[in-house]
């Protein structure tokens, strides 16, 4: 399981108090559970060796959101999942961008 810790922290502190709250260790990574649904994850991209997020966003907003800034089709298994995206570090670097990605995620879990 390779993931950054501080990326982890910076996940982890914008999303208390957003529900119940669950960490799982899983696809390689860490992922947050909230109100036990997949909201959002962070893991080591193998190819590049950088930091990811791995953000559930369904899919009302899928295509304006992969024109976004490091966003691309999460593509774990070979095939695209829809619905899920994966943010590359030019992403997410800033405390404003990380922001939205996990509020994109928030909303959307909330809609499950």
């Amino acid at each position: 399981m390779a993931f950054s810790e501080y990326l982890a922290d910076r996940v982890r502190q914008r999303l208390k108090g957003s529900g119940i709250l669950e960490e799982k260790k899983m696809m390689g990574g860490l992922i947050f559970m909230v109100n036990a649904k997949m909201c959002v994850g962070v893991d080591l991209d193998k190819k590049t060796q950088e930091d990811r997020l791995m953000v559930r966003v369904g899919k009302i907003n899928y295509q304006e959101l992969l024109s976004k800034p490091g966003s691309r089709k999460m593509n774990f298994t070979g095939k695209p999942m829809r619905g899920f995206l994966f943010i590359d570090p030019d992403g997410f670097d800033t405390e404003e961008d990380l922001d939205f990605w996990v509020e994109r995620a928030l909303e959307f879990n909330k809609l499950l």
